[in-house]
């Protein structure tokens, strides 16, 4: 005997709304490029995949707004810090 269920109040959508500042959608990127985008979540311990493509992707954003001179900046000052200076 198969099981009936009953849709009629159903709704369409997702059946957990993402958090305010988050919208889902639908994307296609190579597959290269989510590989090695889950081999880096899971060298660092398991972490989300997708909000490290967001985190990529703030600052390619970022990079993308800065002038040459504060570019130029940027980069110098994190070299020394990794130099310890």
């Amino acid at each position: 005997m198969k099981k009936q269920y009953d849709f009629s109040k159903g709704r369409r959508g997702p059946v957990i709304k993402p958090p305010p500042g988050k919208t889902r959608i639908t994307i296609r990127l190579d597959e290269d490029v989510i590989d090695w985008f889950r081999e880096q979540a899971d060298a660092a311990g398991g972490a989300n995949y997708q909000s490290m493509i967001n985190q990529a992707l703030h600052e390619y954003i970022e990079s993308k707004s800065e002038d040459l001179v504060a570019t130029i900046r940027r980069v110098v000052r994190e070299e020394l810090d990794a130099r310890g200076r």
